[in-house]
């Protein structure tokens, strides 16, 4: 057994109640939050304190939709000014380059990221499996850095050949794909609380793969209790190609594959009705916005004002690499507040005198990244700081250069609001990714350069 205490730091809980404690601290038992209060209240020993004086804390964040390889194709040039299919085109070939040690490379180099921006739970999209790569190794990368990881068995199964986008290269037949979802999910997922690794079925999209693939990766999934994720509603064009093969827009082909339930979230779904969020609401489906993604695609601005009304729950995503060129969460954070209020202003906000008319704030962005985020994924055990849950959490000291001035009014605001850093602490069940602003497990200087000498031969070819 291990504890942790925590003390004299700001604690931003995003509870059911937003409580918020200046002086306050938290008390960590073998990896999850035994108490949490004003630091006069908790313990005064424990096997490591660390005093947070100066310091905000705020549940760990949530990333739900990444992937995880793009870091080896950030900024090439043929695909800068690209939308999304043109830009798919583009970068297929050369993803089919990719080897098992790219994949190992890849995913430590988008964790250590995403850790040093403050998430401590991602879910990552791998859909392309060339040269004898596998999951598998995403999952041992992972382990490496201590981040807690959904990893989705992704897949695509209809190439240029059945009328889909991608080249049949980097395509796969549906019995092999479906029997490595199974030995993937008998072999890594773990359902409990605190779990490290679950797994998640995730065909990649309605112009990647076949319905009987949806069908059958749904049984199978719901078989296990297991999640289901994929690219949905992401731009017109993929409007188009629904109507045109299947006869349904994108979220009524949803329907007809029995793609709809709580186990189920899209990423994007930016080209969607009214009566679509009904159906999302209806029957619990899971949205990841990604509006960095979004803008840099050109792909538009997801209804998520809509969704939130609705009752939807809505996280965040970094998206992949090469559609964001970073994987900074808090960043995302910060973005979505600020689209979601670009996307007011295109409807009139300015010209509008209507008091209940409100922008989207600074706490609402965070609550995405954090409750929204555990919502979609379908974990009850992450999101928040309280006592029961595990204990993720970074920090952040206030008294930084990007946060003068801000966080004298408002510590929480001011973490949104000003220009996002690294963090100064990250942990994970109580285990520290991210220390004085360092990465515990990885060297970044020798990862960096392995990284970017993995990135040069795939695109030399």
């Amino acid at each position: 057994m291990s504890t942790l205490l925590i003390k004299n730091a700001y604690i931003a809980t995003m509870d059911d109640h937003q409580a918020e404690i200046p002086d306050g601290g938290l008390f960590i038992r073998d990896g999850f939050i035994e108490q949490i209060g004003p630091t006069a209240s908790l313990p005064h020993a424990a096997d490591e304190v660390l005093d947070l004086a100066g310091h905000i804390v705020l549940p760990g964040l949530v990333n739900t939709h990444h992937h995880f390889y793009q870091t080896l194709t950030r900024a090439i040039p043929a695909a800068q000014d690209a939308n999304l299919f043109n830009w798919l085109k583009t970068l297929y070939p050369i993803w089919s380059r990719l080897r098992p040690d790219d994949i190992f490379t890849s995913t430590q180099t988008a964790l250590a990221e995403l850790a040093l921006s403050g998430c401590t739970t991602a879910s990552d999209h791998l859909y392309l499996f060339p040269n004898g790569s596998k999951l598998d190794d995403e999952i041992e990368a992972a382990l490496t850095l201590g981040v807690r990881l959904h990893a989705s068995r992704g897949s695509m199964s209809l190439g240029e050949s059945q009328g889909g986008l991608p080249p049949d290269s980097v395509t796969d037949k549906e019995d092999l794909i479906l029997a490595d979802s199974q030995r993937l999910i008998q072999r890594y997922h773990d359902p409990k609380p605190g779990s490290m690794t679950q797994i998640v079925l995730a065909p990649c999209s309605p112009f990647s793969v076949t319905g009987d693939l949806m069908r059958e990766s749904a049984k199978l999934a719901r078989q296990y209790g297991v999640h289901l994720h994929t690219h949905l509603a992401e731009t017109e064009d993929e409007e188009q190609f629904c109507l045109q093969k299947f006869g349904y827009r994108p979220v009524g082909y949803m329907q007809s594959v029995d793609w709809v339930g709580e186990d189920v979230w899209f990423a994007h779904s930016v080209y969607v009705n009214v009566e679509e969020i009904g159906v999302f609401a209806r029957h619990n489906c899971g949205v990841a916005h990604c509006p960095t993604s979004n803008m840099r695609l050109a792909s538009g601005i997801a209804p998520i004002k809509e969704y939130l009304a609705a009752g939807v729950n809505v996280g965040l995503g970094v998206d992949g690499s090469a559609s964001n060129d970073g994987s900074h969460l808090l960043a995302e954070v910060r973005q979505a507040m600020l689209l979601a209020r670009v996307k007011e202003g295109l409807t009139g906000y300015s010209r509008s005198d209507d008091p209940s008319r409100k922008l989207m704030t600074a706490r609402e962005a965070l609550r995405l990244g954090t409750r929204g985020g555990a919502a979609v994924l379908g974990r009850t055990d992450i999101g928040s700081l309280e006592v029961g849950k595990c204990a993720d959490f970074y920090a952040i000291n206030l008294n930084s250069l990007e946060l003068a001035g801000g966080a004298v009014h408002d510590p929480v605001s001011a973490v949104v609001f000003c220009q996002p850093r690294r963090v100064d602490y990250t942990a994970v069940g109580g285990k520290f990714v991210v220390k004085a602003g360092q990465l515990v497990s990885v060297d970044e200087i020798e990862l960096a350069a392995r990284h970017n000498k993995a990135a040069k031969r795939l695109v030399s070819g």
